[in-house]
């Protein structure tokens, strides 16, 4: 059975804030057993078993300041919010190199999660070979709906995870992990508001994916059903959650120093409080 394991919520470049809390855990050698991620948390996720701090903060943050991989330019010419193709493919093989090998040789459990869109559930995926699928879950687990093309990996079209499953505590307790560090992105009591203008696009652009339709209606419905149970777990001493304690950024950001900001807070935050982490995994 597995002790303990990471759960990573997604967030777009909300995501450095996580990235800042997993580089203190790398640098203090504190690697968890089984790892999920969500969208910008599965990136992260990967960077963590690959064992490669700062790499995140390069892809986000540094790469930033020689030209912006996010925003509507990227919409209109690669249709995607964000240039998928320079994340999942020229800044892993070319530019800022992922380490496969450590990837595939360690002995962690990594998963990403996904959304099945002919289900319209939840796809936990996982990779110990193949490059160019291990690249294509993650491209798929951050691949926002209306903004993003879907992504194929197994046959199967796939869209952001966080759209069935933001943050999977269930799957993690499923697999029999015990002792759950969870990072959220978002302050404490944050609730999701019921889509209005994503659902009327939806409609438009995924009609012949109803199930996906749907899962969307009801994404805020169960995010905010999980927070309560992360809220009861984490009371209960069950769970150890690390969230942000100041505001937190657009998960859009495009500014150096706002997002340099966040991941610091990230960074600072889990050097503070690492004795509690490491005492909650004792216990």
């Amino acid at each position: 059975m597995r002790r303990a394991g990471l759960i990573l919520e997604g967030g777009g470049t909300r995501g450095v804030f996580t990235a800042g809390v997993l580089d203190y855990f790398m640098e203090q050698k504190l690697y968890l057993p089984y790892v999920i991620g969500v969208s910008a948390g599965a990136c992260n996720a990967v960077n963590y078993v690959s064992r490669q701090p700062g790499r995140m903060k390069t892809c986000t943050i540094d790469f930033l300041e020689a030209g912006s991989y996010v925003g509507f330019r990227n919409l209109v010419k690669n249709h995607s919010l964000f240039n998928m193709d320079l994340i999942f493919d020229i800044f892993p093989n070319k530019i800022i190199p992922f380490d496969y090998d450590t990837f595939f040789s360690s002995r962690q459990t990594c998963v990403l999660t996904a959304t099945n869109c002919l289900t319209g559930r939840a796809a936990y995926l996982t990779e110990r070979r193949s490059r160019e699928r291990l690249m294509a879950a993650c491209r798929a687990s951050a691949s926002l709906p209306i903004v993003s093309p879907m992504v194929e990996v197994d046959g199967i079209p796939l869209l952001d995870g966080g759209v069935a499953d933001s943050i999977p505590i269930r799957k993690a307790l499923h697999d029999g992990v015990k002792k759950n560090v969870v990072i959220l992105t978002r302050q404490a009591g944050y609730r999701k508001p019921p889509a209005r203008r994503s659902l009327r696009m939806a409609r438009l652009l995924y009609q012949k994916y109803p199930y996906l339709i749907r899962a969307i209606k009801n994404r805020a419905y169960y995010y905010n059903q999980t927070m309560e149970l992360l809220e009861e777990l984490e009371a209960r001493g069950h769970i150890l959650v690390i969230r942000p304690q100041v505001p937190v950024v657009k998960n859009t950001e495009d500014n150096v120093k706002v997002l340099t900001d966040f991941y610091n807070h990230g960074y600072e935050y889990a050097k503070d409080n690492f004795s509690q982490v490491t005492e909650y995994l004792r216990r």
